[in-house]
């Protein structure tokens, strides 16, 4: 896969002598792009997210990491058990952590996350910035559904863009993790048109193990050239390891 475009920089993933992600990706995420990582539940998308985040930080780059799942605890315990340490860069504020409770589903009770995100100026001067999962907050965050009963679907996710698109025109990376279940066409198909990075994550049961692979969709601004496909597993004490790679000829 090859790309030309007008990024300047890149985010370097690191871990160079750890595993093989950095290399996969180029050399890493372009400053000021944004990203879409789309696949079922289950594929992986969350561990890939968070050892873009460690390894970001590693390389001193300021990461927020927004999850609608977890907690903090949680998240630390996640991180250990694939040997991903984050603590350093907790303490030292390169990375911050939120969770975006999305309520129980009581419609009534629900906070407006999305509109709260918006306003937080200081969440938005990261070098990059992780929404996991923004899908849950396209279905069940009441201020995207206001938008969604003022306006059609396509036009409600459009003005969501343009927010995001404020933001990575000062240089944030914005990285937004999608479930696609359940997921109408209408909000996928704007997200995936402007993603300047689109991953698509798979997964297959094979003889001995899950097989879990990256088709790279778009990459623009890529250092080197990218496969098309990436193979990775995920192993506890290890974290995500490269399996194989592969270019679709055309």
């Amino acid at each position: 896969m090859v790309s030309t475009s007008h990024f300047e920089r890149i985010y370097s993933l690191g871990l160079e002598g750890q595993d093989q992600v950095n290399r996969a990706f180029g050399g890493g995420l372009p400053a000021g792009c944004l990203a879409v990582v789309e696949g079922q539940y289950g594929t992986g998308k969350t561990t890939l997210a968070r050892r873009f985040a460690y390894g970001l930080c590693e390389q001193n780059h300021s990461v927020t990491y927004l999850s609608t799942e977890h907690t903090l605890s949680p998240f630390l315990d996640q991180m250990r058990s694939l040997s991903y340490d984050v603590q350093k860069s907790l303490l030292r504020r390169d990375l911050l952590y939120l969770f975006g409770n999305l309520g129980d589903g009581d419609q009534d009770e629900q906070p407006e996350l999305l509109s709260k995100l918006q306003g937080a100026q200081q969440l938005w001067k990261s070098d990059v910035v992780v929404l996991d999962t923004f899908s849950d907050i396209l279905l069940y965050d009441p201020t995207v559904q206001s938008l969604v009963s003022a306006n059609t679907q396509r036009r409600a996710i459009q003005k969501i863009i343009s927010f995001f698109r404020q933001i990575t025109a000062t240089g944030t990376t914005i990285i937004l993790l999608i479930s696609t279940s359940g997921l109408p066409e209408q909000i996928l198909e704007p997200l995936r048109a402007v993603g300047d990075v689109l991953l698509d994550i798979s997964v297959a049961d094979g003889h001995s193990q899950r097989r879990r692979e990256i088709n790279v969709r778009r990459f623009t601004g890529m250092q080197q050239q990218i496969a098309d496909k990436i193979g990775f597993s995920i192993r506890p004490n290890t974290g995500i390891v490269i399996s194989n790679q592969s270019v679709v000829k055309r």
